[in-house]
């Protein structure tokens, strides 16, 4: 399975464009294959990033892809479907990087700003009529929520914070190799750029409390699996001010005992007598809201399909709905009583003088077509 475009660039979802290419950049740098020649590893993540930001630097993209996963991007393939334009100035950018060791401008930030919350991700299964129908499903979260006490600051109310003195509140410490300047998180402030005196006695400094709560989440009609739900602000809480993170449901829709589907499409197996299928028949067979009547015509074989058109899964941008299809399978008796085997055998007398079966005498025809060619 692919990996998440978020964790390849190792961002968060609301990460800005900005921060996105810097993420990209970070590891073109580290694994470009002029960097790394006849690594096939840093090849292969290079090619993984390029894709990853292929999707996510590209706003309608990127937007199709936080609502419904890889789902979403079905049908797309390439970066010139995404129309990137950004891409020859982030080259640029990078083939500067590689020959004199600077990637751009870094503007000193005055103060840290509050670090917002964590995406979560929540596995949620339905059923296929919760699927057709659309649905209210309960889930139960466990998560690290903004402390109710010091408002995410991890400090003990009244007391004062100060600049942490090794980033001198920046959040970063700089590291140089060779002729690359790396940063790296704070280790004393942990990337706060702050200080405590006194750490908050309910959360004990780290900012959140675990929480326990209750959701409905609402599924909408024609949803399958790989649609990914976001619901905005559930995911965990933010830090010195920082907003929540977003919560994404992931669908997995359980299969039917005897739809089957293919997309906006429904299939049903529909089995038949020999004496329906070579007579007709009147019957009613279901549909995913209740049942339909349907005529089979006369001489109908196995593997035949009748299309009941609007009767599939709804579309999940609400436009129609896809068809349902019967498939139709003969089923040969069995077990037949002295009478029935006497009726099929004047049955079989009277095939023969009528030739009312022009695929089986093809086939014969074509047999002995075969021995003559090999006497």
């Amino acid at each position: 399975m692919k990996r998440d475009y978020y964790e390849i660039l190792d961002v968060n979802r609301n990460a800005t464009q900005e921060a996105v290419k810097k993420a990209f950049r970070k590891i073109a740098l580290e694994c470009h294959p002029d960097r790394c020649p006849g690594d096939q590893e840093a090849e292969e993540r290079f090619k993984e990033a390029q894709e990853a930001y292929a999707v996510l630097s590209n706003p309608e993209s990127r937007q199709r892809y936080d609502l419904y996963g890889f789902e979403g991007l079905r049908g797309q393939s390439g970066f010139a479907d995404f129309g990137f334009s950004n891409f020859d100035d982030l080259f640029q950018d990078l083939f500067d990087s590689f020959f004199t060791g600077r990637g751009g401008r870094r503007t000193r930030r005055s103060s840290r700003r509050g670090v917002r919350g964590n995406d979560l991700r929540y596995s949620l299964r339905v059923s296929f009529s919760e699927a057709f129908s659309g649905a209210d499903k309960e889930i139960t979260l466990t998560r690290e929520a903004t402390c109710p006490e010091c408002g995410g600051s991890g400090a003990k109310p009244g007391t004062r914070e100060t600049p942490c003195p090794q980033c001198r509140g920046e959040g970063e410490v700089y590291i140089r190799q060779g002729f690359i300047t790396l940063a790296q998180t704070c280790p004393a402030c942990r990337g706060r750029g702050k200080t405590v005196g006194d750490f908050c006695p309910s959360c004990k400094g780290r900012c959140r409390v675990r929480e326990e709560k209750k959701l409905t989440v609402k599924v909408p009609p024609g949803v399958e699996s790989g649609v990914r739900l976001r619901i905005e602000g559930e995911g965990e809480g933010g830090i010195e001010g920082g907003g929540p993170g977003d919560l994404y449901i992931d669908l997995e829709v359980e299969s039917h005992s005897l739809f089957r589907r293919d997309g906006k499409d429904i299939y049903l197996e529909v089995p038949l007598t020999f004496s329906q299928a070579a007579l007709g028949a009147k019957m009613e067979v279901p549909i995913p809201e209740g049942r339909e009547t349907v005529h089979v015509k006369p001489g109908v074989q196995t593997g035949e399909t009748m299309s009941l058109k609007g009767k599939g899964m709804p579309s999940l941008n609400g436009y129609g709905r896809g068809n349902l299809y019967l498939v139709f399978s003969v089923e040969t008796p069995t077990h037949l009583t002295k009478r029935q085997k006497e009726i099929l055998s004047e049955f079989e007398q009277i095939e023969e003088q009528k030739n009312n079966h022009p695929r089986v005498q093809g086939f014969i025809e074509k047999v002995k077509e075969l021995f003559r060619s090999r006497e």
